[in-house]
């Protein structure tokens, strides 16, 4: 553990608030064990915390927070809420049931979990969500798992969310994605951000950059990440995990090895597909 906090450095969202470059997502944690990494996350220096309503875990989250004793204005919480709540006044019942859950005032990031197009109401969520940020209840609107075609109709309905949260790893570039992010100043955000299961970790491309700057593999994914523009939010309850996790601020993949991890990008059939999985 180090003597004294290495904190992440920022990006700006589009709407002027600094997000934190790297955090902790705690999904499929427990409550006991959220409270336990994110209190141990946030002593290490992590400012960024990731969780959702459908986590179940929002109450340890906020435990962890609490036990951390960092000030509440130096961090930044993101939440989701589910598709029962897909309304302008849903969005924010489900805001002031994570805010209770979380034990908190505001929240700095809301994020609608998964478009789930069947329901057709994805727009009028989000609209629900822009109005909590003019209420000072949340301070950036975003997504998750939003597809070009969802995020071509909130973008026809005039909104611009902050943040996409998607799967993204050297296996899963999502090109159309983070190129209508780019043109828009949408930034992007990574969950299982190195990897869900298999083999990417042992990736030649991947273990030879370790080897070359003494990290991790891990580490050298997230660093990718990191230079790419996207957010990356590792989860891990494990200190010293953590600690590595965090570590990735102090050296930089070559082009050549960036080229490397991108060109990792394949199918896979067995993605979780957002117009049809959803909660």
């Amino acid at each position: 553990m180090p003597d004294a906090p290495h904190l992440v450095p920022t990006t700006m969202l589009n709407n002027g608030v600094a997000m934190p470059r790297l955090g902790l997502g705690t999904w499929p944690m427990t409550d006991d064990e959220a409270a336990r990494a994110v209190a141990s996350a946030l002593k290490l220096g992590y400012r960024l915390v990731d969780t959702a309503e459908n986590y179940g875990n929002e109450v340890g989250v906020g435990e962890g927070i609490k036990a951390s004793g960092v000030p509440r204005d130096q961090l930044f919480v993101t939440t989701k809420f589910n598709k029962d709540w897909h309304s302008v006044d849903g969005a924010r019942k489900a805001c002031e049931a994570s805010l209770k859950r979380l034990g908190l005032d505001y929240i700095d990031l809301l994020l609608i979990h998964w478009p789930n197009p069947d329901q057709g109401t994805y727009v009028e969520a989000f609209d629900g969500i822009t109005r909590l940020v003019e209420a000072g209840l949340v301070r950036a609107a975003g997504v998750s798992n939003f597809k070009p075609h969802h995020m071509a109709d909130l973008l026809e309905a005039g909104f611009t969310p902050a943040v996409n949260q998607i799967q993204l790893d050297p296996y899963h570039l999502r090109p159309e994605e983070v190129a209508l992010h780019r043109e828009h100043g949408i930034l992007t955000e990574a969950w299982s951000p190195i990897g869900r299961g298999g083999d990417l970790l042992s990736e030649p491309a991947i273990t030879a950059a370790a080897v070359a700057h003494g990290k991790t593999p891990a580490q050298v994914v997230l660093r990718w990440h990191v230079q790419s523009g996207h957010v990356p939010v590792p989860k891990s309850s494990d200190p010293t995990r953590q600690a590595e996790n965090l570590d990735v601020f102090d050296f930089e993949l070559t082009a050549a090895e960036m080229r490397a991890l991108d060109a990792l990008d394949r199918p896979d059939p067995d993605a979780l597909d957002a117009d049809t999985f959803g909660h």
